[in-house]
């Protein structure tokens, strides 16, 4: 017996990777960062394309929500008053 070929479903599941949630906000900003870079390079087919700028939008929409959640713990941890940032 030969061994099975890969097939759609290996294809289908790297791409199921691909738009799973990111292990974290940096991950999720260097992933980011690598799209941009294929998406400026303007090499890609255009179904990649559609698909490559799909998951940008959603990693833009994580980071965002993130932000946003620290944002809100920081008021928290400051009783609702903001603090400036004195760099040191």
């Amino acid at each position: 017996m030969t061994s099975p070929t890969p097939t759609k479903s290996t294809r289908s599941s790297r791409s199921a990777d691909a738009s799973a949630t990111p292990a974290s906000y940096e991950a999720a900003l260097e992933e980011l960062e690598q799209l941009v870079a294929q998406l400026d390079a303007g090499q890609l087919p255009l179904d990649q394309l559609l698909g490559r700028y799909q998951r940008g939008a959603e990693l833009l929409a994580y980071c965002r929500t993130r932000l946003e959640a620290v944002e809100q713990q920081i008021k928290v941890l400051e009783n609702g008053e903001p603090k400036p940032w004195d760099g040191q």
